[in-house]
């Protein structure tokens, strides 16, 4: 069974398309690629990865498929396309050429529009996924988990799984609302969630393994080992924690797993989510 890391990135930085990594984040602000990578899995006992858009553009999708028809351990990309867009039934069309493309993200907790993915024409693009066997990433903060039982619920047979937790505010130690949310969602079967980015949203000098036991236990409880998958999130991590330290995190949490359900976690449910290559 491979081990797989479900979500982390490659870029060459340009501080202008990549604005969000401010100064505080002076630790990423340069490029990163598979070479950069492939040694830090090795050593941490990772057998391949899923790379994920990090800009909202069909460049970007052909970056990353091109690192991953050059690098056997990049299993799959999650690229992006404009799933509002006319057009959107030709574009998957396209890209279900590409037998590494296995889906798409937009980043919806940048929109000012908080419920965009209910709104008909972003609806309609998820519609056209299914056809080709497309997932989709849901990249959220918490204030928009209140539209995702009505989004995943509208399309049953859709592959959706959920990034970071939607990134719950583990610096302020809150989790009330968020995790009565997380419990409703995770109902539904056709939603998974990657146990990724945690990290970065604690207090990035200061934080200890036991602030995300709680969070840990929420979304373990609700989605079951059958439905989580492990993410890195490199190298957005990095701003928190090396590699090592982040999945050692997860590692210490984990054991009480027995054997098939920690090798469902560590790359089972990536392989099957993503319909992985082994």
């Amino acid at each position: 069974m491979l081990k797989v890391d479900s979500h982390q990135h490659f870029w060459i930085f340009d501080p202008v398309r990549d604005s969000w990594i401010n100064d505080e984040m002076g630790v990423i602000q340069r490029d990163f690629l598979p070479e950069d990578l492939s040694p830090v899995l090795k050593v941490n006992g990772m057998d391949g990865c899923v790379a994920v858009q990090a800009d909202q553009t069909e460049e970007q999708n052909d970056f990353l498929l091109s690192l991953a028809k050059k690098n056997d351990f990049i299993k799959g990309v999650v690229g992006w396309v404009d799933l509002r867009a006319a057009h959107i039934a030709e574009r998957l069309a396209y890209y279900s050429g590409f037998d590494l493309m296995k889906g798409f993200r937009h980043v919806l907790q940048g929109e000012e529009d908080r419920a965009l993915m209910l709104k008909s024409a972003f609806r309609n693009g998820i519609a056209e996924l299914g056809k080709h066997d497309f997932t989709y990433d849901i990249l959220i903060f918490p204030d928009q988990l209140q539209y995702v039982s009505a989004f995943v619920g509208g399309f049953p047979n859709q592959k959706f799984v959920i990034d970071h937790l939607a990134k719950p505010y583990i610096k302020d130690k809150k989790i009330d609302d968020w995790a009565k949310e997380i419990r409703a969602v995770a109902k539904h079967e056709n939603l998974y969630c990657k146990v990724s980015g945690m990290v970065t949203e604690a207090d990035w000098q200061n934080w200890k393994a036991g602030d995300f036991t709680p969070y840990l236990d929420v979304v373990f409880e609700a989605f079951g080992t059958d439905r989580l998958m492990f993410g890195s999130d490199w190298p957005v991590c990095q701003v928190a924690a090396d590699y090592r330290d982040m999945k050692g995190i997860v590692e210490q949490y984990t054991l009480k797993l027995s054997a098939n359900e920690q090798a469902a976690f560590w790359g089972g449910n990536a392989t099957r989510f993503y319909n992985l290559k082994q």
